[in-house]
């Protein structure tokens, strides 16, 4: 009797298990390249990134973990990565009135002016918290969050050791709280007036090490933010303040720090309309002050400028500049009526965007009897808070067209007019910014209904870098992207399984003449249900990958490069 109930509850708890999952494979072959002064491997013929990840859930509890490999890493990621080792796990449960988490944690607070933890393997980005999260939720529309821990610093032990030697991260500790009015109140449960409201408080505890600076060792950071609806319309605004925090990215500045990000939009069927605004200074947050580039940021400025894919349009993405910046984008979708003269059959869809980023005026300050601006040690500055600089960081208006034009034919097209500070963004010193005009189109064409070709045909022409530019010895590397560009693809796919493409990317018009090269890739993929295989080899352009206003620099590169990702 006790080993046939027994027996019945095991079998209703296997019953209840799911196991799922993903694991992915990112290998490359180096080759030499003369020809795009590749001359030197330095003993790297191999770069090797993958992971496995695999999930458990069992009603209110779940599990998991990811193993990672970096043997060596991918040129272009970050030697630290170079290891293997488990890099995340974690534990939860929750039962929809009080959810607990233990190990690693991605999550964020708001739109995470103050705090998002999360992970981006495209560029290698993973600042996870480790320790424990608290989720409550004592009513209807409220929800209070938690989190305590410290931040994953490639594969440094987490363990608090000496302070003055080993790991020095700070801890994390952060509260954040919202509430919808619409699901908590009876009366607004149909209104066509939607509300939530939240806040949250951030801090790091770290240490002071410094033996020139007085560093706080507990630096705090509070937001709040609103979100309003009204049928098509809605509103939300966000607004964050930081105590001074004196790092290596703001030059030691004991500055506060604020951030300010709204948007506006409207919505109806056949069109959009957003408006977003958003003001930053000196909002850069890491758990350790010595910190550079990407690591250990508790927080997050998203940028608010228009995603490009296509190979030529994102040679030029934007990066967030946490130091300061100014920034608006305006964006219509609208979608003319199918049967109309311009619909035709299918309707056609335009886009137009425009978004701009410039930089904070930033006045000097008294220190000792002198005006300085951004000093060492001192306030660093002041800066009118709706005050915008001349220094223009980024703009791009950009105009699409999407078009079935029949059963079998699709059409896609845009132009961009863009300017990119690259001195700033990508910090080439002394280099004029980019300022040029880009267009593409992409056409495809469905065969029948298991084969199709698509043709990609894409420009970009400089305006004030010609093939004649002067230049010295010393600015040469700083010029390796710049100029006219041309590129063309074409793909062939035989659904549901294999596609084949080759491409060109050529710099013709670089004003150096050794880097007006051709970078040909050929590429064959193959999907089988969730698992996909890809091969590719040829060259790849110098350049900066960028993901959600994160970026991170790819190196030139010839060789062979292998992708398997599969889930379950």
């Amino acid at each position: 009797m006790i080993l046939g109930t027994l027996s019945l509850h095991a079998q209703s708890f296997l019953e209840k298990s799911q196991i799922s999952g993903s694991f992915q494979t990112d290998a490359q072959y180096y080759m030499l390249d003369k020809d795009i002064d590749i001359t030197d491997l330095y003993g790297k013929k191999f770069g090797i990134n993958g992971f496995g990840k695999i999930n458990y859930t069992n009603g209110n509890f779940s599990a998991g973990l990811r193993f990672e490999a970096f043997l060596p890493e991918l040129n272009g990621f970050r030697n630290e990565l170079n290891g293997v080792g488990l890099a995340n796990i974690f534990a939860t449960y929750d039962n929809g009135f009080i959810g607990i988490t233990v190990g690693d944690i991605y999550d964020q607070f708001g739109s995470g002016l103050v705090f998002r933890s999360y992970e981006e393997w495209s560029l290698g980005m993973d600042n996870s918290l480790r320790g424990m999260r608290v989720i409550v939720r004592p009513t209807a529309g409220v929800t209070l969050k938690g989190v305590y821990g410290r931040q994953r610093f490639y594969w440094a032990p987490y363990l608090e050791r000496d302070f003055n030697y080993d790991d020095y991260r700070g801890i994390v500790r952060g509260v954040d709280g919202e509430w919808n009015l619409n699901q908590s109140i009876p009366a607004m449960n149909y209104s066509e007036f939607k509300m939530s409201i939240g806040g949250s408080f951030v801090s790091k505890k770290q240490y002071d090490q410094s033996l020139f600076y007085y560093i706080p060792e507990n630096v705090g950071a509070a937001a709040g933010r609103i979100n309003l609806g009204y049928g098509r319309f809605a509103f939300t605004t966000e607004y964050a303040y930081k105590i001074n925090d004196p790092s290596a990215i703001n030059n030691f500045i004991y500055k506060e720090g604020q951030s300010l990000l709204s948007s506006l939009s409207y919505s109806q069927k056949g069109l959009g309309i957003v408006l977003q605004v958003k003001r930053t200074d000196n909002m850069s947050f890491k758990s350790m002050y010595t910190a550079k580039q990407n690591d250990l940021d508790i927080n997050f400025i998203p940028p608010i400028n228009y995603t490009h894919t296509h190979s030529l349009p994102s040679m030029y993405t934007y990066s967030t500049q946490p130091n300061g910046e100014m920034a608006a984008q305006f964006q219509v979708n609208y979608t003319i009526p199918k049967g109309t003269w311009l619909g035709g059959k299918y309707g056609t869809k335009l886009t137009l965007n425009m978004s701009q980023v410039n930089d904070i005026v930033r006045d000097s300050i008294m220190d000792q009897g002198q005006m300085t601006i951004n000093k060492r040690g001192t306030l660093g500055y002041a800066s009118n808070f709706f005050a915008i600089s001349d220094h223009r960081f980024f703009r791009d208006i950009n105009f699409e067209i999407d078009k079935k034009i029949s059963r079998d034919w699709h059409l896609t097209a845009q132009y961009i007019n863009l300017y990119y500070d690259i001195e700033t963004i990508e910090g080439h010193a002394g280099a004029p910014p980019v300022q040029a005009n880009i267009a593409f189109l992409d056409v495809t064409y469905k065969i029948n209904k298991k084969q199709s070709i698509r043709l990609e045909l894409q420009g970009l022409w400089e305006k004030e870098v010609k093939k004649g530019y002067v230049y010295d010895e010393s600015e040469k590397k700083d010029y390796q992207k710049r100029g006219d560009w041309a590129f063309g693809l074409i793909e062939y796919t035989i659904n549901p399984h294999w596609s084949f493409s080759i491409a060109d990317k050529w710099n013709y018009g670089n004003p150096v003449p050794e880097f007006r090269d051709h970078y040909f890739t050929g590429t064959v993929s193959y999907i089988h249900e969730a698992t996909r295989i890809m091969l590719s080899g040829g060259r790849q352009s110098e350049g900066v990958v960028c993901v959600g206003g994160v970026c991170r620099t790819v190196p030139a590169s010839s060789g062979v490069s292998l992708t398997v990702s599969t889930s379950f």
